[in-house]
């Protein structure tokens, strides 16, 4: 990131330009407000929030606190903490050369200290991009209180400094993030004793190194996320860093279906067009996995689960177009199939259901599907499908069945029209859109037992005979 050219380059011209001193807390309290002031969004890209989470997650950022969000896997807890650092300015001084970003007003270690009292004014001043004022470590049982908080530089000891010098210190992840953020992901799985080092970080603002109170004034927001199974019944947390954080925030999985649809179409990267119809089939299918009981509640299913299903989907799609020369592929709603098996893994199952995860995933899918046949085509006539297949048509459709092939077969079915529309597929629909209409409308009126269907052997589906 490239520095503007008009920012003060001494503690001289700083002071000048009138720039005063904030700390961390101070800086996000003052942005945050002047956002919500001017009513600019907040939290760019977090869907879903807007009035459960992100109020709490304001109150504490205004209250000055240090904070663990609570939730299960999937839940956006990481985004959500990396979005504070959008509340950051977009530039802050610190002393050149600093090792721990120390603002030139506040210097901190005995040699910024001495430095700032021989170069007075000259002081030179370094300017740091917020996106470089953010640390974050993922909590690993091999953590030591070295990465997080620091150890004796040997190296510094050999050159002849004594072990009480704070200058032999190699400083860790926390200091080093010092005026900025700080997130301790999964922080559950740090070892009790290298949780302890973080008690002075969280209350007194100081550290210690192998014995050595270094009373260092370290100005950092910090922030853990951790899943609410290890947080409250298995006590992995101890009790004094619990109480020293200042508010503890639940995330949750979308409330609704429409946010569950929102989360999908913004986070999925699809490489083909996914109709919106195949989509809440996904998100209802989502919602029926963690509601069901042969599923570990306590694990949950991530928010992942229904992204890779949505991508998983547009693949299918694409590989049938790369088959069949088809540059514009659609995603039909017999693309679903395979996600169960290839999903399986992400999903936590009770001990009961060894051996029947398939099975179990299969059934909510056609679940799934049923309910979104009912909710966009509830009250349309058609008869006309029905009335096609009764002629003594059959219909083959499958993955490796082409739009053309899918149009060719049914012909002109009356009613189709206000199929294609009440799925938004629009006035003016691709063959491709025309053919995912057809077949979900075939798989809507089989799952509600009004149409036959058989599977061959070499995988095609038929629809009616």
């Amino acid at each position: 990131m490239t520095q503007p050219l008009d920012l003060p380059r001494t503690v001289g011209e700083l002071r000048s330009s009138g720039h005063r001193f904030r700390t961390v807390k101070q800086e996000l309290r003052e942005n945050l407000l002047a956002k919500l002031r001017s009513g600019e969004p907040r939290f760019p890209g977090i869907v879903g929030y807007e009035d459960t989470v992100l109020p709490e997650l304001e109150r504490a950022i205004l209250a000055g606190h240090d904070l663990v969000l609570l939730g299960e896997r999937g839940q956006g807890k990481t985004r959500v903490i990396r979005g504070l650092v959008s509340l950051l300015d977009e530039w802050t001084p610190v002393i050149a050369g600093s090792e721990l970003n120390e603002h030139p007003y506040e210097p901190i270690t005995p040699a910024s200290r001495r430095l700032a009292l021989e170069a007075g004014d000259a002081l030179p001043v370094d300017w740091l991009h917020r996106s470089k004022r953010y640390g974050e470590k993922l909590a690993t049982p091999d953590t030591s209180v070295g990465d997080l908080i620091g150890d004796v530089d040997p190296i510094r000891v050999a050159q002849g400094r004594t072990l009480g010098d704070p200058e032999t210190i190699h400083f860790g992840l926390v200091p080093r993030t010092n005026r900025g953020i700080f997130a301790v992901n999964e922080l559950p799985d740090l070892a009790e004793r290298i949780q302890v080092s973080l008690l002075n970080v969280l209350e007194e603002r100081d550290i210690q190194v192998r014995g050595y109170q270094l009373r260092l004034p370290l100005d950092v927001l910090l922030v853990a996320s951790a899943n609410p199974e290890d947080y409250t019944n298995r006590g992995r947390i101890i009790t004094p860093l619990k109480d020293r954080f200042g508010a503890e925030i639940r995330t949750h999985y979308p409330l609704d279906l429409e946010l569950e649809t929102d989360l999908i179409q913004q986070e999925a990267q699809l490489v083909a067009q996914v109709p919106g119809h195949v989509i809440e089939v996904l998100a209802r299918f989502t919602r029926a996995v963690r509601e069901s009981p042969a599923v570990d509640s306590r694990s949950g299913v991530s928010a992942r689960f229904a992204i890779a299903a949505a991508e998983t989907v547009a693949a299918s799609a694409l590989r049938r177009g790369g088959l069949l020369g088809d540059d514009k592929p659609v995603a039909r709603v017999g693309d679903t199939v395979s996600v169960t098996s290839t999903l399986r893994g992400k999903v936590e199952f009770d001990s009961g259901e060894e051996g029947r995860e398939i099975e179990i995933l299969a059934h909510l899918l056609r679940t799934a599907t049923a309910d979104t046949f009912r909710s966009r085509l509830a009250g349309l006539d058609l008869s006309g499908f029905t009335d096609l297949v009764a002629e003594g048509a059959v219909i083959e459709t499958g993955e490796l069945a082409g739009a053309d092939d899918i149009l060719q077969q049914v012909g002109t079915v009356p009613g189709l029209a206000k199929v294609l529309e009440r799925l938004g597929l629009g006035d003016a629909p691709s063959r491709g859109e025309a053919a995912a209409g057809i077949e979900f409308v075939l798989e809507g009126l089989h799952l509600t037992r009004r149409l036959s269907k058989d599977l061959t052997e070499d995988g095609r589906t038929v629809y009616g005979g």
